[in-house]
């Protein structure tokens, strides 16, 4: 009888070198993984430091190290053979600066851990793409020139990486050959960003002597160099330090709810990213914002490729993402979190909040936002800062507003309550953004500070009327009326028009006018661009309070932004926010001039007026659009008046 394929040496040897394929594999994989970000001024070397780090750690492609060295010759790097820089600054424009713009992320691993690092820009003006590199990191490599010391991007991004929850601070002083290696100027500097980061609560940091360019503290052989030093190599440090994930799977089970997967009737599980903590099939768990409480009937991953494992999991752990079945049919969706049921995240819709605003176009109090965190996403607005941060001093700055940049404390609320928890207790339910509702662009990162007082004071207080009934009762449907123009397109005579002839008709209406408002309820408010705002939402707010009387309410204000007419509209159930656009051209709107405000302002009299300093955006898509130049008030009116009840 032949012998078996497995007897023969070559396929045990075969088999011998597979196993340990695959125990290499299972090994590499089950790596812990450590995000960190290397940051600091402009020219403190951080590019050079990971490109370094790749390059000892033999992340490098032959082709890649060819090219690497072909480029490195063509900039010119004073003697220097590689230009390790070049393997992070990708883009062509950094590449011709000799500067960091864009973040820049790279992956490499030892033989202990993997890591993903963030090459972030030292240059102010992308403060922004620094945050952004920072939001996940676990660890912060803080790189200053032995030659200059502590500088103000050095703070700005200690002050940063600290805001955004990075307890891990490395401060790496660079270039030390530049200063000959010199102890005294490194215990200097170290001395010297000890006192700062006192002041900004960093309470740890871990101080390195290296040199980029030489490589010296950076990889595992201690340096000859630097024989005064006796703490670990940087690469030693990033092995070794504490990963963010062991520390969240010992808080309280949380997970931020991505998607109800429903493939059949026979199914249907709650998937997402676990948050923070553990859980187990027969765990106990509560839906926040609803209260709802149930029980975990399974947990269901991914299985691996190949493998004929179902996918059901024991336990999972902060960092997995899994989907959860639960026992009871609940009320769950997108936005809502699985917690531990004796240990819930807060729910509140309004709190204070440290705000990084990353816009060329300022911070506008009182205006709508959408505001993601984890995956809720509401309409917040933004109250006028309670002071701006200084950086350089620390100071708390009294602001109007905050510019691009700028940091400061401020107060949000949201339209609804939104689940949350400190962002120094946890990262994912305490760190938003906020997204401009018009252009759609991520306007500003935060972190939250804790729920105001007032939020868990008030609650709503159901009644037994409805605003169906009151509707009901007189037999209408309530609407808003939303006339809006320029100056002088004719809103306010339209609008008395319309009132008139719905009174005929027997229907109940009330008509609030612009400059009768401002006699009153908005008497404290001016016409600036955060005033004009707050006029808008306060005149929404009554409006919507009308029509849950059952009234139609007709409104007549210029109210000039497109976000604010859209934050009223969001504010009434579907097909109740009717907008009027009274369509005058500004030349025929001035012509009119009935109050004489267009004469004034254009002889400099009056600030802020609509149409000369100040904007008017036109709506888009109108219920309703009168021109002015094509018909008389009296056919605007009827015109209106057809439409409202053409539709009900």
């Amino acid at each position: 009888m032949a012998d078996l394929p497995g007897s023969d040496p070559v396929y045990q040897t075969d088999a011998l070198i597979a196993e340990d394929i695959e125990a290499y594999l299972e090994t590499h994989q089950n790596k812990g993984l450590l995000r960190f970000i290397t940051c600091g001024s402009v020219d403190d070397g951080k590019s050079t430091l990971i490109g370094r780090l790749l390059y000892d750690s033999k992340m490098i492609f032959e082709d890649q190290l060819a090219a690497l060295e072909a480029d490195s010759k063509r900039v010119g790097t004073q003697g220097q053979e590689i230009d390790f820089a070049l393997l992070v600054d990708g883009l062509a424009a950094e590449r011709e600066q000799g500067i960091t713009i864009d973040v820049a992320y790279r992956f490499f691993s030892t033989e202990k851990r993997k890591f993903i690092v963030a090459d972030t820009p030292g240059h102010e003006q992308y403060t922004r793409n620094m945050v952004t590199g920072a939001s996940t990191a676990d660890l912060a490599v803080i790189l200053i020139d032995a030659r200059k010391g502590v500088l103000v991007q050095t703070k700005r991004h200690s002050f940063l990486a600290n805001l955004v929850g990075i307890k891990h601070i490395v401060l790496a002083v660079n270039k030390m050959d530049l200063v000959d290696y010199d102890q005294s100027t490194f215990d200097r500097i170290v001395a010297d960003y000890r006192d700062f980061a006192r002041e900004i609560g960093i309470a740890e940091f871990t101080p390195i002597p290296i040199s980029g360019f030489k490589g010296d503290n950076i990889t595992a052989a201690p340096s000859a160099n630097t024989p005064w030093y006796s703490g670990p190599s940087l690469i030693d440090h990033l092995e070794s330090v504490e990963i963010a994930n062991t520390a969240a799977q010992a808080r309280p089970f949380r997970m931020p709810v991505q998607w109800v997967n429903r493939p059949n009737l026979d199914f249907r599980g709650f998937s997402g990213l676990i948050a923070s903590g553990a859980v187990k099939p027969g765990d106990e768990v509560r839906i926040v914002p609803s209260g709802k409480t149930s029980t975990v009937k399974s947990i269901i991953t991914m299985p691996k490729p190949g493998s004929k494992d179902s996918g059901e999991m024991a336990e999972a752990v902060a960092g997995e993402s899994v989907t959860i079945c639960l026992t009871d049919e609940v009320d769950c969706s997108r936005g809502s979190v699985i917690a531990a049921a004796g240990d819930p995240p807060e729910s509140a819709d309004q709190f204070e909040a440290n705000l990084v605003w990353m816009s060329e176009e300022d911070l506008i109090p009182g205006r709508g936002y959408w505001l993601k965190l984890a995956s809720q996403q509401v309409s917040a607005t933004i109250q006028q800062p309670k002071f701006e941060i200084d950086i350089n001093s620390m100071e708390h700055l009294a602001a109007k507003t905050l510019k691009l940049n700028s940091i400061g404390v401020v107060e949000v609320t949201t339209d609804k309550p939104i689940t949350f928890e400190a962002y120094e207790t946890s990262r994912a339910l305490g760190g938003f953004i906020l997204i401009d509702k018009i252009t759609n662009a991520t306007v500003g990162a935060g972190t939250i500070n804790f729920s105001l007082r007032r939020a868990q004071n008030v609650h709503w207080q159901s009644v037994d009327i409805t605003r169906d009934q009151h509707a009901a009762m007189k037999n209408q449907r309530p609407a808003v009326l939303w006339f809006t123009g320029l100056s002088g397109s004719g809103k306010s005579t339209i609008a008395n028009l319309v009132e008139k002839k719905l009174f005929r008709m027997n229907r109940h209406t009330f008509l609030l006018d612009g400059d009768n408002v401002r006699h009153g309820l908005n008497k404290d408010l001016g016409f600036t661009e955060s005033d004009r705002i707050e006029n808008i939402r306060r005149v929404g707010e009554v409006a919507r309070l009308m029509a849950d009387a059952g009234l139609i309410v007709i409104t007549a204000f210029i109210s000039p932004f497109r976000a604010e007419r859209q934050m009223v509209r969001d504010m009434l159930p579907g097909g109740e926010f009717i907008e009027v656009f009274v369509d005058t051209p500004l030349a025929v709107a001035e012509a009119r001039d009935v109050k004489g405000l267009y004469k004034k302002a254009r002889a400099g009299q009056l600030k802020n007026f609509t149409g000369i300093d100040s904007p008017y955006e036109e709506p888009e898509s109108p219920e309703i659009r009168i021109d002015t130049t094509a018909m008389t008030p009296e056919e605007a009116a009827d015109l209106v008046i057809d439409q409202l009840l053409g539709s009900g």
